[in-house]
């Protein structure tokens, strides 16, 4: 998981950074990593090149604040899924939010860490795998609260967490990109609940008896 985004110190800055950090992920989610240059940046945000290298360091870790932001925080995102009632719960929130999120009404389609993942050149390789690390501890964090539901007896012995963890991600991408492609929320809430119908049934602890 990449390290907390260090701000800079110094004057203080002529602009609303928190609205430059939102215009600046939306051209991110839009366009993805490698095609948003600075000077597309900066044009969309309002700012001088300077103004934007004294805020935010550079255009890489402006994306990764972006993706961040995006996230409300990956520690928040891992914290619910150890907070969820249940692994079940955790994996349909992510589910759902994952489908209100690519097809949000004032938001670029599909996702923002999807749509960057494609890469060519070295710096962009950089940032791939701080993606690939940050989709990975989210994934690990739903995979031990399904291994935590295992245990608990809330799921079957014979589950695989890291096959149920694996398979929900899997589904997370293949909506971003038939978002993209132009897929409504209400066909995605489709998939994601066909994807849920496959889940695990909690095993009976009480036993069945014939009638008399």
């Amino acid at each position: 998981m990449p390290a907390p985004i260090a701000r800079r110190t110094g004057r203080p800055l002529s602009f609303d950074r928190d609205a430059a950090l939102v215009s600046a992920m939306h051209l991110f989610w839009r366009h993805g990593y490698e095609a948003t240059s600075v000077a597309d940046l900066t044009r969309a945000m309002g700012i001088t090149p300077p103004s934007l290298y004294a805020a935010f360091g550079d255009k890489r870790r402006l994306f990764l604040e972006a993706v961040h932001r995006y996230l409300g925080g990956i520690d928040a995102v891992e914290r619910s899924i150890a907070d969820a009632p249940s692994a079940h719960d955790a994996a349909r929130d992510l589910l759902v939010a994952a489908v209100l999120g690519d097809t949000g009404t004032d938001t670029p389609p599909g996702c923002l860490l999807a749509s960057s993942l494609v890469t060519s050149s070295t710096e962009a390789e950089a940032v791939r795998e701080a993606l690939a690390a940050i989709r990975r501890g989210i994934e690990a964090a739903l995979r031990a609260r399904i291994e935590r539901d295992i245990r608990e007896g809330l799921l079957p012995s014979g589950s695989d967490a890291e096959m149920l963890a694996g398979h929900v991600f899997a589904v997370v991408q293949g909506m971003s990109t038939l978002a993209k492609d132009g897929a409504g929320r209400s066909k995605l809430m489709g998939i994601a609940d066909a994807a849920m119908a496959g889940w695990p049934k909690a095993p009976d602890a009480r036993p069945t008896h014939a009638s008399p």
